[in-house]
C-alpha cells in the first residue's frame, strides 16, 4: 500500500474493477475523507489488473480474509456471496465494512443507512453497515423531509430502472439488441430480466415488469426489497409501502413515480416544493410551465436526488404524486457508501 497522506484512514475497496467499484474510487477521490493508504481488492480472476487512484496506478489484489488486517474501512461491492464470505472476516479484523449488496440489509443487528435519513443508526453498528438498494435510497432521500414535517402513512412507487442495475453485461446487451433491431435482426437476449431465470426478453425498445425473481406473493425480490428496506430505514413497520419495479431501456439513472399519503391536512404542493428545495441531498426541478423536470440523462454522473412533478392527488387531499430521479451507480451505490464513511468519521465512529 502506498502512502497518500501522513495521517488518515486505511481504506480497502472490494470489487474495485466493477461498475460500482470504479465509481467508489472516483467518489473517494472527490471526498474530503483523509485516505492514508488504499488497497484495491477483487476476485482471483481480476487480480493483477491495474486501477488508477490518487493519480497513481495500483495493482489489484485477490480479496482474502487476511487482506483486511489493519484496514479501517472496507467498501464492498463484489456480490452477495463475496460479502457473506469476507465481510465478517474483515469486521473480525477491526475493519468497518460498508456493504453495497443485499447480503446483510435485513439483519437486525446491521444498520441500513442513508446518511440524509438515518445517520444516527450508525451508532448501532457491530462492524458491518449495509448500503440499501439503489431504488430505495433515492426514494427515501426525497420522502424523509416530508415524513418529518407532515407524517407519512402510505407509499406506492413504480420504478423505471436503468439496465446498469443489472451489471455491465446487461448494459452491453442493451446496446447489442438496439443495434440488432435497427439493422432488422432478431435480438437474442441472455441476461434480462434475470440471468438465472427461465426466460430472457428483449430489453431494447421494450419495458420488462420484472426485476429479480418472483416471490410466493407475486412481488419480485426487488419490490420486496423496497418495501422492507423503506420500513427499516424510516424505522416504521406500520408504514404502508407497495412497489412495482420495471426495467426500462436506459443505461444509467433510475426514475420513480411515487404516490404518498401524508398525515397532516391543509398541506399544498407548494408547501412540499418549498420543503424539498432546502432538503439535504435533494435538487428540486419542478416548473411544468417551462418543461422543467428531472430526467435520467441529466442526472447521470451527479450525486444528488432530483425531484419534480410534485402535485396533489385530484381526489384525495392528503395524497401527493412525485417524480424522483437519481444516478443508481452513484447515490444508489458508490456515493452513498462513501457518504456513510464520511458520516462515520464525522460521528467519531472511526478515527483518522
Amino acid at each position: 500500500m502506498v502512502l497518500l497522506k501522513t495521517e488518515g484512514l486505511k481504506v480497502a475497496v472490494v470489487g474495485v474493477t466493477g461498475a460500482v467499484g470504479t465509481r467508489m474510487l472516483k467518489m473517494l477521490e472527490e471526498s474530503p475523507l483523509p485516505v492514508k493508504s488504499f488497497l484495491p481488492l477483487a476476485s482471483k480472476r481480476s487480480a493483477g489488473k491495474k486501477v488508477i487512484f490518487g493519480g497513481k496506478e495500483w495493482t489489484v489484489e485477490e480479496a482474502k480474509p487476511e487482506s483486511f488486517a489493519g484496514i479501517d474501512i472496507a467498501l464492498f461491492s463484489a456480490g452477495g456471496s463475496v460479502s457473506k464470505q469476507l465481510a465478517p472476516e474483515a469486521a473480525s479484523r477491526g475493519a468497518i465494512v460498508i456493504d453495497n449488496t443485499s447480503a446483510f440489509r435485513m439483519y437486525e443487528n446491521v444498520p441500513l443507512v442513508v446518511p440524509e435519513v438515518n445517520e444516527k443508526a450508525l451508532f448501532q453498528h457491530h462492524g458491518i453497515i449495509a448500503n440499501p438498494n439503489c431504488s430505495t435510497i433515492q426514494m427515501v432521500v426525497a420522502l424523509e423531509p416530508i415524513r418529518k414535517a407532515y407524517g407519512l402513512n402510505r407509499i406506492i412507487v413504480s420504478t423505471y430502472q436503468a439496465v446498469s442495475g443489472a451489471g455491465a453485461k446487461a448494459m452491453q446487451e442493451l446496446k447489442n439488441e438496439a443495434k440488432d433491431v435497427l439493422e432488422g435482426n432478431a435480438p437474442e437476449p441472455e441476461i434480462l430480466p434475470v440471468k438465472g431465470d427461465k426466460k430472457h426478453f428483449q430489453m431494447a425498445f421494450n419495458c420488462i415488469p420484472q426485476i429479480d425473481l418472483f416471490q410466493p406473493n407475486d412481488y419480485t425480490f426487488e419490490e420486496m426489497k423496497m418495501i422492507n428496506e423503506t420500513k427499516k430505514i424510516m424505522d416504521d413497520q406500520s408504514l404502508k409501502v407497495s412497489a412495482t419495479c420495471v426495467r426500462v431501456p436506459v443505461e444509467i439513472s433510475h426514475g420513480e413515480t411515487v404516490y404518498i399519503e401524508i398525515g397532516k391536512s391543509g398541506v399544498t404542493a407548494a408547501d412540499i416544493k418549498n420543503l424539498l428545495s432546502d432538503a439535504p441531498g435533494v435538487v428540486l426541478q419542478d416548473d411544468p410551465a417551462h418543461q422543467v423536470y428531472p430526467m435520467p440523462a441529466d442526472a447521470t454522473g451527479k450525486k444528488e436526488v432530483f425531484v419534480g412533478r410534485i402535485r396533489r392527488d385530484p381526489d384525495l387531499e392528503n395524497g401527493f404524486h412525485l417524480w424522483v430521479v437519481s444516478d443508481n451507480l452513484l447515490k444508489g451505490a458508490a456515493w452513498n457508501s462513501v457518504e456513510i464513511a464520511e458520516s462515520l468519521l464525522k460521528l467519531g465512529l472511526v478515527k483518522a
